[in-house]
């Protein structure tokens, strides 16, 4: 056992009184041992041996609970409590739970507004996309001006009269290539050949040869 540890353990009784005077609730070794083992570097097996020693010597209480033992300070040593302390501190606990739980709430508003404020843009930033939209905003009010200006412009009757052509012609071409399609589908039947074959042979271009797709109606 190094030094530091067997110092450790020979102070391990009094640590352990003062703990379970302080807290006056039951523990066991286990949660003896885990809850002081960080702060004082107490091994479980002085924890254990101490424990025993202060059972033995009268200075906490020790009770069997299945098979675990468990430990809390001697209830002699602490003063009775009334009914109207018992019912004050019953009070105070009540209103410093309230008061936890509104720090609490006031906490989560605060985190919140936190993260609106560590997300928004900083001073700098803003200038700089303020002066990016007044650049923009410049672009647009100069392509307005210049629409404005133009003297070409296409009245809703020649808009019309461009969809109403758009699609005459567009039916129309829908038709015709419905047409050579059931037409060129009749001569493949008896046709030796593969389909691209006689289309080389009899020159048919197709709309797909040069990446033309046929408009929606």
């Amino acid at each position: 056992m190094s030094k530091g540890r067997a110092e450790a353990a020979a102070g391990a009784p009094g640590i352990l009184l003062r703990y379970l005077q302080e807290q006056n609730r039951p523990y066991s070794a286990q949660d003896v041992f885990g809850n002081l083992q960080r702060e004082h570097g107490l091994g479980k097996a002085a924890v254990v041996k101490a424990l025993e020693q202060l059972a033995q010597q009268g200075k906490i209480k020790e009770k069997m609970y299945g098979k675990q033992k468990i430990y809390f300070a001697d209830q002699d040593q602490f003063d009775m409590v009334s009914d109207a302390d018992l019912q004050a501190l019953d009070a105070k606990i009540v209103a410093l739970t309230a008061k936890v739980q509104s720090l609490q709430q006031s906490c989560r508003h605060m985190e919140a507004e936190l993260k609106e404020l560590t997300s928004a843009m900083t001073t700098p930033e803003m200038q700089k996309e303020i002066q990016e939209l007044k650049k923009e905003c410049a672009g647009y009010i100069e392509r307005l001006k210049n629409i404005k200006a133009a003297t070409n412009h296409v009245t809703p009757e020649e808009k019309e009269q461009v969809y109403r052509e758009r699609q005459k012609y567009c039916k129309e071409w829908r038709k015709r290539k419905r047409m050579a399609t059931e037409l060129s589908d009749a001569i493949l039947e008896g046709y030796p050949k593969s389909k691209k074959q006689f289309f080389e042979e009899v020159g048919i271009e197709t709309d797909e040869d040069y990446n033309v797709k046929l408009p929606d109606p």
